[in-house]
This record gives C-alpha cells, structure tokens and sequence, in this order.
C-alpha cells in the first residue's frame, strides 16, 4: 500500500491520502487525545506525542502537528501508523461510534430565525457545492454555524483551522462569494 501526502496551506498540517474512501460521508475531526478514544486511529496518532489535530475527510486524513515540531520527525511515523491501520483494515472508529460524522450543515450554534430559512439554504447549498469542495482539497472542512443580522458564521477544521491564510480564505474568498449569490450577507465570520 501506497500512501500519498501533500503539503497544505497550513504549515502545521498535512494532508495524507491512503488511496482509499475514509469516510463515506461527512468529515470528523479530533483536536484533542480525549476525543480521539473514538477512533483507533485519531487515538493512535495522538499517541504519538507531536499530533494535535486529525480530520477524516472522503479519501484523506489530515494531520496538524504542534507549533515547535517538525514534519521531518514525526511524517514517517505518522505514516506507519496509518499504513498499519488501513493494511490491517481496522474500523475508523471504535465499536458504538460507528460512522458518526458531523452533519455539513452542522447545526446552527445561533438557533436561525425561521424567517431566514431560504437565504439559509441558499448560503448552505453554496458552502455544500463551492467551498467544501475547494477547502477539502486542501485537507479541511468548512461548517456552517448560523446566520444572525446580515452575518455568516463559519467554522473552519483541519487543514483550515489555524492557517495563516484562513482570514483571507474567509473574507476574500468565502465572503465575496456568498456576498455575490445572496445580497443579504454582510460578512462572514469564523465561529
């Protein structure tokens, strides 16, 4: 088994490809040991010390490690962790947890106002067909969190979050283009 890796815009992360579907739906993202308990493999790439954050995405994982650590250290273990993993083809997640997968449209944290219900599907469907796609190539996720008063808010996972070019990705990318196909959005902002 061949597993490829690409660099992302975050310095802190890469992006690994086993060459096969991760998740079959959604995306699933750890940033933390405790809640890594619900993966084998989130657990056991924690374990390695360096690891502070993994995303399950289609047909990748991506990696970030901590500020301070290098790539060249901790690549060739993260590699054989996740070789051991998918050669033995152990279950993503541990029994009970099945195939949770955070919903794309990830339940609004701000309870959206029922009388916004169109210009929220509108703004989901543009995340859903235009940014998630894009964000995924580079080894991360975008979620909606809610609409309030002209504002989106966004969260940014994986490769995505803590990026240095996330603000631009969200102001010049995500918010031009939401601001162009529904004139009732003011701004976005990082939930």
């Amino acid at each position: 088994m061949f597993i490829e890796t690409e660099t992302t815009p975050n310095p802190a992360t890469l992006k690994f490809m086993p060459g096969e579907v991760v998740m079959t739906t959604g995306t699933r993202e750890f940033t933390s040991a405790e809640e890594a308990v619900a993966s084998p493999l989130a657990e056991a790439l924690f374990s390695l010390g360096d690891v502070t954050g993994v995303l399950f995405g289609r047909e990748f994982v991506s990696v970030t490690i901590a500020s301070g650590s290098a790539w060249s250290d901790t690549k060739p273990q993260v590699l054989a962790v996740m070789l051991d993993h998918f050669v033995t083809q152990t279950p993503l997640f541990a029994a009970g947890v099945a195939d949770f997968a955070v919903p794309a449209d990830d339940a609004g944290d701000l309870g959206d106002d029922p009388a916004d219900a169109d210009i929220i599907d509108q703004i989901k469907d543009l995340i859903e067909t235009r940014v998630r796609p894009a964000v995924a190539n580079d080894g991360g996720d975008i979620t909606y969190h809610g609409f309030r008063d002209g504002v989106v808010y966004l969260r940014m996972q994986g490769a995505c979050a803590g990026c240095p070019s996330s603000t631009a990705t969200l102001k010049q990318g995500i918010e031009s283009l939401l601001k162009h196909y529904v004139p009732e959005v003011n701004e976005v902002r990082a939930a």
